[in-house]
């Protein structure tokens, strides 16, 4: 397979296990007003845009009317959370290093703010140098709408289509990057998270079949 035109990849759960830093603050919210945070309630919000994300905390803690301070508190628990530390998801560095060493523009595209996804990265020492980096908080409408994807091809300077690769962890993400016409690679960071959507579904970043779209000869 030749190299894609362009590689757009999510950020959290699929190249730094930032997912694992918002379950913590997600239990922790839950645990501060004496409730269970349960696999479904995680289920339901991985992906989510902030202002779905508030909506759907909103009605999980019944406290209706009070989704901007409940995402004001849980940002804040978040960037807590991620002080502590946070590890990129396997073959991550590796993968990222060979296609922009390649030639191939790289991009990343994230429903999180621009500070976390800097943070998390400056804290998981990964030194990755994208082409491209769009927070879904600067687009019109974030994840599951296509803005962002069609943002990150303009940025990288290619047209949206099936040559242009995303990876994705989550629904909103996978339906995100369907909708910018682009061939999408959904690999779950959640158990019991379906990615049908999908144009090929893996376990990791470095299931064969993910390098061979990619358009990298295994090890």
């Amino acid at each position: 397979m030749p190299y894609p035109e362009a590689v757009l990849f999510d950020n959290d759960g699929l190249l730094l296990d930032t997912e694992a830093v918002w379950t913590r603050a997600e239990q922790k919210l839950f645990e501060y007003r004496g409730r269970d945070f349960t696999i479904e309630h995680k289920r339901s919000l991985v992906g989510s845009s902030e202002k779905l994300a508030g909506q759907k905390l909103a009605r999980f803690l019944e406290e209706p009317g009070r989704e901007a301070e409940i995402m004001t508190e849980l940002n804040q628990l978040v960037l807590d959370e991620l002080e502590g530390g946070v590890d990129t998801m396997v073959g991550a560095q590796e993968l990222v290093e060979l296609l922009l060493g390649a030639g191939v523009p790289v991009g990343l595209v994230s429903n999180s703010p621009r500070r976390f996804i800097e943070r998390s990265h400056a804290i998981a020492r990964t030194d990755m140098a994208f082409d491209a980096v769009i927070s879904g908080h600067e687009v019109p409408e974030a994840k599951p709408a296509p803005d962002a994807y069609l943002e990150g091809c303009r940025q990288l300077g290619v047209e949206p289509g099936k040559r242009v690769v995303a990876l994705e962890d989550s629904p909103s993400g996978v339906t995100a990057a369907v909708a910018a016409g682009l061939f999408v690679v959904g690999i779950p960071s959640v158990p019991g998270i379906e990615l049908e959507m999908a144009d090929l579904v893996a376990t990791s970043l470095e299931d064969e079949a993910v390098l061979h779209v990619l358009g990298i000869e295994p090890a």
